[in-house]
């Protein structure tokens, strides 16, 4: 077993490395197997979205650390495609709130199935243990880099709703 070496070792090295394949991995997955997958960004926002509920584009900035004209230029394209709505902001707030449609939560919910099944196959063959420890070390994972950043990801399953 290798040794944990410090913030310049070796291990981050490859920790890194692998994380940026495990990137590429995903993104051919989601063109290649479909042309009418959900663009990265549009599938973000739209997770986003099912999970908190109604946001507006001040809320969605906020909660990916980017320039609202980013995300108004992202959130413009997913009500184009009739994948999100506004709304009247539903605690009765000046701004208007981005939903998701029922078109947007069917093509959601696609994608997030595709992305399931073709995790399926990639760990077909790995114990049960061996898939709950993966996923136990990238919550993790995940939860330290929230926490750097101080943007939170909801997790309903768990009933956090902790938002941006």
């Amino acid at each position: 077993m290798e040794r944990r070496e410090g913030a310049g070792g070796a291990v981050l090295e490859k920790l890194e490395r692998e994380l940026m394949l495990l990137s590429r991995h995903q993104v051919l997955a989601l063109r290649e197997r479909d042309p009418e997958r959900l663009e990265r960004s549009a599938y973000l926002l739209l997770s986003r979205i099912d999970t908190q509920g109604p946001m507006s584009i001040g809320q969605l900035a906020e909660a990916f650390g980017l320039d609202a004209s980013t995300v108004n230029r992202q959130t413009a394209a997913l009500l184009r495609c009739g994948l999100a709505e506004r709304v009247a902001d539903p605690d009765g707030g000046m701004a208007r709130k981005l939903r998701i449609t029922a078109e947007g939560g069917r093509r959601l919910a696609g994608d997030r199935e595709a992305n399931r099944s073709c995790l399926a196959r990639v760990v077909a063959d790995w114990s049960p243990e061996d898939v709950r420890e993966l996923e136990d070390v990238l919550v993790r994972l995940n939860r330290s880099a929230e926490a750097l950043e101080g943007r939170h990801w909801p997790r309903t399953e768990e009933g956090d709703t902790r938002g941006a």
